[in-house]
């Protein structure tokens, strides 16, 4: 069972979402993913994150998208 747990207080990092007793953000996570890291480079370079708290980032991320609220892209003009 994952129990690792993603928190928000408005003292640590601003509030952003960050793994609990870390102050390793979901933003963080999701950007380095994004730029082509491994999850073994963020575990090598993050000593207090867990594989658990990388699930645990995708699934806050995908369920926060799930929410009803519209994200405006830009479009390459045609």
């Amino acid at each position: 069972m994952n129990s690792t747990k993603i928190v928000s207080d408005p003292k640590i990092m601003m509030g952003k979402p960050i793994i609990e007793g870390t102050r390793i953000t979901v933003e963080l996570i999701l950007e380095k993913l994004a730029a082509g890291e491994t999850v073994e480079q963020l575990l090598a370079a993050h000593p207090r994150l867990t594989q658990s708290g990388i699930q645990a980032a995708l699934a806050y991320a995908a369920q926060t998208m799930r929410s009803d609220l519209i994200y405006p892209t830009t479009l390459a003009a045609a």
